[in-house]
This record gives structure tokens, C-alpha cells and sequence, in this order.
């Protein structure tokens, strides 16, 4: 697998693994880890603080939790060791390295090192220069597709972790479950005789 369609699977691996039963047991695994207890399955020390400290600056905490309070980059650290193929793996070490380089070479420093102004320069470059991603359905490309760099990969898989957590699911947004609460014995005067079923 080449780096181009390696990062392209990256990209669309939000939309297309979203539905898979498997993804729900990461989602459940990753909500048991205590962040002072936690070590990371895929990341390096230096790996774990450089995502930790991007998903954080890209949904910090205001009036509700950031990455970091729903465990995002444990969420992340997870996906990648358990669904990623090893040249998946070595491409995302690859561009964890090459992202901390960078840093340091304009800033002195990796990014979880870096003031918050130099922190907010580095995405903000990375924004301008990052592809887009194009159109799609269902996780599916339509249409061309400019070639995603680590960090537009990584917003999305961070923005992906961050809406699906339960925590964010219940208690931000609007919450209705379905098929909704069993109740078993309502009076029929409440629910009324009739029900179409259209």
C-alpha cells in the first residue's frame, strides 16, 4: 500500500467503519480507561502527548468537555492498534515524526512542547496546506480527492472520536434513543386504542 492510498483509507476510515460492530467495542474500551492509569496500546510516550496535545488544541474544553475529557487520543491510540495494518502503523509513526520535525525546525520544539500561540501558528499552516477532503456517500470517495495529510487524518479522526463519545452523544447533543424505553405497563387511556401502522 502506498502512502497516497494509505492516507487516502485514513481519511475516509470515519465514514466507512462508523456502523461496524466492532468500532462500538473500541468506543466501550476506551470509556473504561482511567487517563492516570492509561498506556497506550500503538503511540510512544512522545506519540501519546503529541496527539493528546493536538486533539486538545483542535476541541479544547470550554463550556463543554474537550477531546481530552472524552478520551479522544485513547480512542485514536486504540483504532490505530487494533484496525491499522503494520505499514498503516509505520506511515502514522512516519508522520507523527515528520509533524514533531517541523515543529522543531520553525518552532524549536515538538508540538506538545510549544506555547499556545506556536501551537495555534502550526495548525494553523496545517489548515492552508492540508487537503480537503472531497465529496461522499457513506464513506465512499465520489469524485477526485486531494491527497490528506496527517493532520487533516487526524482532525477528522479526532472530530469522529470526540461526536460519537457518549458523553457527547447524551449530555451535548440531542439525545433521543431508539427504539426508546420499554414500558410495559401503560394504561391504554394514556396511549390511546388506535395505532396506525402506517
Amino acid at each position: 500500500m502506498d502512502r497516497r492510498k494509505a492516507l487516502q483509507k485514513t481519511g475516509l476510515f470515519a465514514g466507512a467503519t462508523f456502523l461496524m460492530p466492532s468500532m462500538l467495542s473500541l468506543f466501550e474500551s476506551c470509556k473504561s480507561e482511567n487517563r492516570l492509569d492509561w498506556k497506550p496500546l500503538f503511540f510512544t510516550d512522545v506519540e501519546a502527548k503529541t496527539i493528546a496535545s493536538l486533539v486538545d488544541k483542535i476541541l479544547p474544553r470550554t463550556d463543554t468537555p474537550g477531546a481530552l475529557d472524552v478520551k479522544s487520543d485513547i480512542f485514536i491510540d486504540t483504532v490505530i492498534a487494533k484496525s491499522y495494518d503494520k505499514a498503516g502503523q509505520q506511515h502514522m509513526r512516519a508522520d507523527i515524526a515528520a509533524f514533531n520535525e517541523n515543529c522543531y525546525s520553525k518552532y524549536g520544539d515538538v508540538f506538545y512542547n510549544l506555547s499556545d500561540d506556536d501551537k495555534t501558528a502550526v495548525l494553523n499552516e496545517a489548515e492552508k496546506s492540508s487537503g480537503k477532503f472531497g465529496k461522499g456517500v457513506w464513506g465512499a470517495g465520489v469524485g477526485p480527492q486531494e491527497e490528506i495529510g496527517f493532520y487533516r487524518s487526524m482532525k477528522s479522526m479526532a472530530i469522529w472520536a470526540y461526536m460519537t463519545s457518549e458523553e457527547i452523544g447524551k449530555n451535548v447533543l440531542n439525545y433521543d434513543p431508539v427504539p426508546g424505553e420499554y414500558e410495559p405497563c401503560k394504561p391504554l387511556s394514556e396511549v390511546g386504542n388506535k395505532w396506525s401502522l402506517g
